[in-house]
């Protein structure tokens, strides 16, 4: 492997709303960024931190003159702060890991991301965006309902309180949702079933579907709300590879390339659904284009260990992925 000089683009939680635990949810501590940090370096390449804020990254982009970035950063403010970065490098012309701009913003926006979805027939919960507390309920969205902020990920704003089987309890969440965060809400229609989350890889232009790991609530919990993803070790246990019939794991991997297909996704993904109890269809629910790589904790490093990889495999693999995709390496052969 040729020695390489890359990047690493992160944020990391700074303590700006400590009355709000959950303000800076998307945000890893700097363990995390070091254990990237020596992943790359396992590889033989050289590594530059550049933390993505306004005072710091662009001076550093320039001075260090990197030949690629491990872009890891989840920006810092609006729906499309996760395309800031890549937005950034592709101005200057620098290569990068994972999705473009377009794909980053679209993504994480999911409202947006059900919308493009639609357009290929693949389902989705009905769903409806309040963008105000004047903003009515349609009448034909049918309770029970999950509300999220529709521009987050890490279950942020997703409290105890979020799934509401009435207008009562409807109500009640909304203005709180409104009152600390004052950002468009997702509703979407609650499919009772079971929850799978399914990590993709990109190996040169195809997809690579990991084993599906299925999601089982306990101690009374029934969804991913933040308290229940930080205290996951308690709240849920994982099963992966799922132990599901063919048939299903069959539907939910063509599900799985055909939305990395749709939104163009690039190196790396996860995506969570629901298979309903009801009609036995997978529903999409949201896709993680960078999802988190908290060490022994996060989904896509549990699942990719169940495929076999370490760590720092994993974190190569997206690497060298890209440099394939830029010229920087030959094709990669598995």
């Amino acid at each position: 492997m040729v020695s390489t000089k890359v990047g690493l683009a992160y944020n990391v939680q700074r303590g700006v709303r400590p009355d709000v635990e959950d303000w800076e949810a998307e945000y890893d501590s700097m363990e995390v960024v070091m254990d990237i940090k020596q992943s790359i370096e396992s590889g033989g390449h050289e590594v530059v931190l550049m933390e993505a804020v306004p005072e710091k990254f662009i001076p550093t982009l320039l001075n260090e003159r990197v030949d690629i970035v491990y872009n890891f950063a989840e920006g810092t403010f609006g729906r499309a702060r996760e395309a800031q970065v890549p937005a950034i490098l592709s101005f200057y012309g620098i290569p990068y890991t994972g999705s473009d701009a377009t794909t980053l913003a679209v993504c994480l926006d999911k409202a947006l991301t059900k919308q493009v979805l639609l357009t290929k027939d693949i389902r989705t919960p009905r769903f409806q965006v309040i963008r105000s507390l004047n903003d009515k309920l349609r009448k034909n969205m049918r309770f029970p309902l999950i509300l999220k902020l529709n521009a987050e990920g890490s279950s942020k704003g997703i409290s105890e309180t979020g799934l509401v089987h009435d207008m009562v309890e409807y109500r009640k969440e909304i203005e709180r949702l409104f009152s600390i965060y004052n950002e468009p809400v997702l509703v979407e229609e609650y499919i009772r079933g079971k929850e799978f989350t399914i990590g993709v890889l990109q190996e040169g232009n195809k997809y690579r579907v990991l084993p599906i790991m299925e999601i089982h609530f306990k101690h009374g919990k029934e969804f991913y709300s933040y308290k229940v993803k930080k205290n996951s070790d308690y709240y849920v246990d994982y099963t992966c590879p799922a132990k599901i019939d063919p048939v299903l794991e069959r539907k939910l991997t063509s599900m799985a390339i055909k939305v990395c297909k749709s939104l163009d996704i690039k190196d790396v993904a996860r995506i969570d659904l629901r298979v309903s109890q009801e009609d036995g269809n997978p529903y999409f629910l949201e896709i993680n284009p960078l999802p988190g790589m908290v060490r022994g904790f996060s989904d896509l490093p549990r699942i990719a260990e169940a495929a076999g990889f370490t760590y720092e495999e994993l974190v190569l693999h997206i690497l060298e992925n890209a440099m394939q995709r830029y010229g920087l390496i030959q094709p990669i052969h598995v």
